[in-house]
């Protein structure tokens, strides 16, 4: 309960300042570098080296592609039906796809099931939506924007050198040792900023006006993020029996995440329907509070 609460609370200290613009404009780009450079190596160094070398650790990286490619597939079937131009469909390929996985993620999951989860969590996020962003994203980029620099050169060298993929490595070479405790303790306090910053960076970004002539397609980014990805994610564990797992369980509750806040941003700074990149990526976290609280009630 503490938990939800600190989320809850933490959105809204970020939402307050938006609204009162007692923070500048870049104040949430700072604060996501803060947690990418700082808070999320740290976590990554501390928790990754707890896990057990088994089959458990690439659960949440294969559950993780197979949501995101079937994802991608039924949005371009409702763009087809549904008629949308390449902007709107560009976006949803990326809003609707791609999680909020270490940001939303990591404090939820921690309230859902516990610090248990954070190792699987740091999987799914850097082995599924960090290599989706940087490969599968740049890609739709390129494909729905006017954006022509992209090459597969550049793809890779945005992927080894990102500072949570950097220290994933370095944790990797670490698995089943102990840390010294004063490395340890060090990691540990910084590890603990990534939640509250994360929080009111998502406050700070938080966008909810939209004309209703967004309304049918933030629905149905909504419905294929929030409930369709989860159920896809379940019926994967399903099918290779991976059902009732710690792994498992993580990876649904992280398919059914709120859209990627990197994802809205890219969408917007390329021109792929910025107004309505921005209103999903709102909206999908107010929603997937109720979405992932069932979700976890269910599993």
């Amino acid at each position: 309960m503490e938990n939800f609460v600190l989320i809850i609370v933490a959105i809204l200290i970020g939402y307050a300042l938006q609204k009162f613009k007692i923070f500048s404009q870049e104040t949430p780009i700072i604060l996501n570098q803060y947690i990418i450079y700082i808070s999320l190596p740290a976590i990554i160094l501390l928790q990754v080296p707890k896990l057990n070398i088994s089959i458990d650790i690439i659960i949440p990286a294969i559950i993780a592609w197979i949501v995101m490619i079937l994802s991608a597939g039924v949005v371009l079937l409702f763009s087809k039906y549904y008629k949308w131009s390449k902007e709107v469909t560009g976006a949803l390929l990326l809003v609707a796809v791609l999680s909020n996985s270490s940001i939303a993620g990591i404090p939820l999951l921690n309230t859902y099931i516990g610090e248990k989860a954070i190792p699987y969590v740091i999987i799914y996020d850097q082995l599924g939506t960090f290599i989706a962003l940087a490969t599968y994203g740049t890609l739709i980029t390129a494909l729905y924007s006017n954006n022509k620099g992209t090459t597969p050169r550049i793809i890779v060298q945005k992927v080894i050198t990102f500072p949570p993929f950097m220290s994933l490595i370095v944790a990797f070479c670490f698995l089943g040792v102990e840390f010294p405790p004063l490395l340890t303790s060090i990691l540990t306090d910084f590890s603990y900023t990534l939640i509250p910053v994360a929080l009111v960076a998502v406050g700070l970004q938080l966008k909810l006006k939209m004309p209703k002539s967004d309304l049918k397609p933030l629905s149905i980014a909504l419905l294929v993020k929030l409930i369709i990805g989860p159920i896809i994610a379940y019926f994967a564990a399903v099918m290779f029996g991976w059902q009732h797992t710690l792994a498992s369980d993580v990876s649904i509750l992280e398919a059914g995440m709120s859209p990627m806040i990197t994802a809205g941003a890219i969408a917007a700074m390329v021109g792929l329907a910025p107004r309505l990149s921005t209103a999903i990526v709102g909206y999908g976290i107010v929603v997937s509070f109720l979405t992932t609280y069932v979700i976890s009630r269910m599993l």
